[in-house]
């Protein structure tokens, strides 16, 4: 099934440019093919306009907040503008504030650095390891996972419900999964917590690229993610939300810009007031262009119209799935079901394949850049292939020869970027590996499945 075919009957928008559109890669077999980037939910190539704009910025870029030249005032002024247009973009509350930070791992760990003390944490085991793992020093909660949205639903409110009321409390839920691609039930999750006294975060670094994202709607606490899987350059993050965690706690880092006055005292030591605003976690000199180039994203995005590109995608899911179903060997991997609405993020495993094995040729062969591997999400993709949750695992492939069995996936994910052809040459693909084989021979190396030379 072609996505042109699928599209038949209505418009449909062309994909936004991004970087890397037009790259060439060489094929084991001969020749060079366009590459096809199928890997969107680890990194979304940038946009084209977010470079565009960040290359227009970069000759007058300066440090801010402590800067009396033009250009330090100009980046400033940049800096603080961005930080509103984020919180546009997420339809925050007027008293939220909003965090720059590295990624949504950085945002997640910040959060946790400034829980109350004794906090209760609720967190699935489908979560990816950054909403998994950052809550060491809390009481942790680790949910089963569950088969419909329902069942979700349910099982946080019996967790919570059984909880101590009277300490603090922090839900934590992604909205889309980086596995599964399926969209959790957010704001019932939201009111569930609520209505136990409890917060909730939201990992938004799945759902944010391919839907909007409302913290007033959702009635989440606080919304983190990262501008590299929202088309925006590596290095740069958000934690937005309630400033009442954020201001009570320690600085995430101490040093300059999260201090507003350092003083001595007759005993030789020193005396901090912190900020109160969002600086009070952005110490030292901050990622201006990341910043920026997120503010970039989130106009572009904004201006593309979110239901013009989400009916693209859901034209794209469409292919993929149909495609997929057509080969008896392909299990695409899903915990609500195949009725369950989703981004486009879609995991399987082949019957008779190594998944480094498929993954290797579709990159060898046919120019198709997929990942495999447990997708940092070990607990989840373990019980969704239905082992022991014991098992040990890696993020990347594990020691598996090609033909032999392993515990991993494969991943496809595409966007607002992907063309209808890359779509369709990885359907072609699949089914010609799966009829035909591969027409290389490969071998493992450093815990990778490799072209052999």
């Amino acid at each position: 099934m072609s996505v042109s075919t699928a599209a038949a009957d209505q418009a449909v928008c062309a994909p936004l440019p991004v970087l890397g559109r037009d790259v060439t890669v060489p094929l084991v077999t001969g020749g060079e093919v366009t590459y096809a980037a199928l890997d969107y939910a680890a990194s979304a190539p940038a946009l084209q306009r977010v470079w565009d704009d960040v290359a227009a910025y970069a000759p007058y870029y300066g440090s801010v907040h402590r800067g009396a030249g033009y250009l330090s005032q100009l980046s400033t002024d940049l800096f603080e503008n961005a930080r509103r247009t984020v919180a546009e973009f997420l339809d925050c509350r007027g008293d939220d504030q909003v965090v720059f930070t590295r990624s949504t791992t950085d945002s997640l760990n910040l959060l946790a650095a400034t829980l109350p003390a004794d906090c209760q944490v609720f967190v699935f085991e489908t979560e990816h390891h950054a909403s998994l793992l950052p809550w060491k020093d809390a009481r942790v909660t680790y949910l089963n996972a569950p088969r419909t949205p329902q069942e979700a639903v349910t099982a946080l409110e019996r967790a919570l419900a059984a909880r101590d009321p009277h300490g603090p409390a922090l839900v934590c839920v992604t909205g889309a999964s980086n596995v599964t691609g399926e969209l959790w039930p957010v704001r019932e999750l939201a009111a569930a917590a609520h209505a136990h006294g409890a917060r909730i975060v939201l990992d938004a670094a799945q759902l944010a690229p391919h839907h909007p994202v409302s913290v007033r709607d959702l009635d989440v606490d606080w919304v983190a993610f990262s501008g590299h899987k929202l088309y925006a350059p590596f290095g740069s993050g958000v934690l937005a939300g309630r400033a009442d965690w954020l201001r009570e706690a320690e600085p995430y880092l101490a040093g300059g810009g999260a201090s507003r006055k350092v003083t001595r005292r007759v005993d030789g030591g020193v005396d901090v007031e912190w900020h109160e605003s969002a600086a009070r976690h952005e110490a030292g000199s901050p990622n201006v262009i990341g910043a920026y180039s997120i503010a970039a994203a989130c106009k572009a995005l904004t201006e593309a119209g979110f239901d013009t590109l989400v009916a693209r995608e859901e034209q794209l899911i469409g292919a993929v799935r149909a495609g997929l179903s057509e080969v008896p060997e392909v299990r695409v991997l899903s915990l609500f079901g195949d009725d369950a609405p989703r981004v486009g993020v879609i995991s399987f495993v082949v019957e008779g394949w190594n998944s480094s094995h498929f993954a290797a040729a579709l990159s060898a062969e046919y120019g198709i850049g997929v990942r495999d591997g447990l997708f940092c999400a070990h607990p989840l993709v373990r019980t969704l292939l239905g082992s022991d949750p014991q098992t040990q695992g890696e993020c990347g492939a594990p020691e598996a020869a090609p033909g032999e069995k392993s515990l991993n996936a494969i991943r496809v994910s595409f966007g607002a970027g992907t063309p209808d052809e890359h779509v369709e040459r990885f359907v072609r693909a699949v089914k010609e590996l799966v009829r035909d084989g591969a027409k290389w021979n490969y071998r493992t190396e450093d815990g990778r499945c490799v072209p052999a030379v």
